[in-house]
């Protein structure tokens, strides 16, 4: 059974770093965004494409479902859960701003918090993993 733990504890945790990873990809996409089409008035029609937006946030919600969520049903800690459901609803909300700058900080809010979210169940993680040996 600890093996099986154990191995658990290491997907959680590469999906944590994939989740941390992707959301500050997310956030240089929504500000080099701004800078290359409010700036300089180029890439508009490829960086500000709907798809890029709604496939970010699907990955987004399906590494948070099972890094943190299966974190929170572990470990009963609704911090991480709280934080990432927060982002996850400013990123949401981003898809229905009327405008490209109200989209970028919408998202850039929700991208920092599921960040966030996942620094923390690496913590918490890595100490239970310390508790253990």
């Amino acid at each position: 059974m600890t093996r099986v733990t154990s191995s658990l504890s290491w997907i959680r945790a590469r999906l944590d770093r994939v989740g941390l990873t992707l959301s500050v990809l997310c956030a240089v996409h929504c500000v080099g965004t701004l800078v290359l089409v409010a700036g300089l008035g180029i890439g508009g029609s490829v960086l500000l494409n709907p798809a890029i937006h709604r496939t970010g946030l699907i990955l987004a919600m399906l590494i948070v479902a099972v890094a943190i969520g299966a974190g929170a049903l572990r470990h009963r800690r609704p911090a991480p859960f709280v934080i990432a459901m927060t982002g996850l609803t400013f990123m949401g909300g981003a898809m229905a701003a009327p405008a490209e700058f109200e989209e970028a900080v919408l998202t850039i809010i929700g991208v920092g918090l599921v960040a966030i979210a996942h620094v923390l169940n690496v913590r918490h993680l890595h100490r239970c993993n310390l508790h253990r040996s």
